[in-house]
């Protein structure tokens, strides 16, 4: 894709909460904190990397965890 990067869609109260838990899990999670640096090193905008780390762990973290009924474990 070509031109400026948008970000829309997808239901507001949810993205806010994921939003802030994702500034919170880039400074304190390592996983979360090596993925948005290596976004941001590959020449995204920081709100771009913002965005997939929370398209990561909601879809691939949280939907595992649900399906394999587990909880989070930072190993």
């Amino acid at each position: 894709m070509r031109g400026k990067r948008r970000i829309r869609g997808s239901r507001a109260p949810i993205k806010t909460v994921l939003y802030m838990a994702m500034l919170s899990a880039i400074q304190h999670n390592p996983i979360m904190k090596v993925f948005h640096q290596r976004l941001v090193a590959q020449g995204k905008h920081k709100k771009v990397a913002i965005t997939a780390c929370m398209r990561r762990m909601m879809m691939a973290i949280l939907n595992t965890m649900i399906r394999n009924n587990q909880e989070w474990q930072m190993n």
